[in-house]
């Protein structure tokens, strides 16, 4: 069984009267990645910056990498990387020079700090970039490159603040194969983020967190079975066929159908996926029910994030 990366109990911080942690509980096994989740101002920042060591907690404790984060925070800072949002690269310098300064300020010797330059530079698909200036490179490559300075050291435990806000589809892609990459050699990841499909796509563990607590820690899947398990969704092509496909609906899946006129659509949720569906579409086409589209899903974190928190994703 993996052990703990990362453990934190009872952590609390105040400003002023506000509580932005107040309680806050979470553990996160080795190799894995942990999505944390929750409304602005839920306190997700001040907790990663108390876990990396940036702000004292004002109760509770924390380990990470198996050092204590209030008593021996220096020990800490040589296992961990830290990403925020916004890239700490120099822009006069190249994508080598960069990295290289990084290894530079870690204390690695000129050749050492050379040797890990290329390496990382491989690892993240920046080679042939590696001799152009950073203001030349795209939105995905810069981040790539932040994600590689974090890794000068190979840290045990990475915290990722938002990686990807302000990136285009293709880029965010090559961000998160390069977090996977980095799992996948054994690294720990602490990531918060806007985008719950990356959340949804990345993480091993999803906790939310809401007024500084976790209020719902589990997998991606057993959060979504929380609030129930599939569904049969369908748009039809008229709106006067709605209740008898609400009716159809209810007789092969034993459930009051929920029905928006607007979209004509109609959902109830399945056990029996495929069997369900297989039986419906019979009972429709034997109705003379027009069906636009069909589909099977599960709900989504954004249904669970509403769920729990009484708010949008975008809140």
């Amino acid at each position: 069984m993996n052990s703990h990366s990362i453990v934190a109990e009872g952590l609390r911080k105040r400003y002023g009267d506000t509580y932005a942690l107040d309680g806050f509980d979470l553990a996160v096994r080795e190799g894995t990645v942990c999505g944390l989740l929750g409304p602005n101002g839920a306190g997700k920042t001040t907790a990663v910056r108390i876990l990396s060591t940036l702000l004292r907690a004002d109760g509770g404790r924390a380990t990470v990498a198996g050092f204590d984060v209030a008593a021996r925070p220096a020990e800490v800072r040589y296992r961990i990387g830290l990403t925020s949002q916004a890239p700490a690269v120099d822009e006069i310098l190249t994508g080598r020079e960069n990295l290289e300064m990084w290894g530079r300020l870690y204390h690695l010797g000129r050749r050492t700090a050379r040797a890990r330059a290329d390496e990382l530079l491989d690892r993240f698909g920046l080679g042939e970039a590696a001799d152009k200036r950073i203001k030349h490179y795209s939105g995905g490559m810069r981040r790539r490159l932040d994600l590689a300075a974090s890794f000068i050291l190979a840290p045990r435990v990475l915290f990722l603040d938002e990686p990807t806000t302000g990136l285009d589809p293709r880029n965010r892609d090559e961000v998160w194969q390069a977090v996977r990459t980095l799992v996948a050699a054994g690294s720990t990841v602490l990531l918060t983020t806007q985008y719950l499909d990356e959340a949804d796509r990345l993480a091993h563990q999803i906790a939310v967190l809401d007024r500084g607590r976790i209020i719902a820690d589990d997998s991606p899947d057993a959060l979504k079975r929380m609030i129930g398990g599939d569904q049969i969704d369908l748009v039809l092509r008229e709106e006067r066929d709605l209740p008898a496909a609400a009716e159809v609906l209810a007789a092969v899946t034993g459930a009051a159908p929920a029905v928006d006129a607007t979209a004509r659509r109609v959902t109830a949720p399945v056990t029996d996926r495929i069997g369900a569906l297989t039986e419906a579409m019979r009972r429709l086409r034997e109705a003379a029910v027009e069906v636009e589209d069909v589909a099977l899903r599960r709900p989504t974190l954004d249904e669970v994030f509403l769920s729990l928190t009484g708010e949008g994703a975008a809140a």
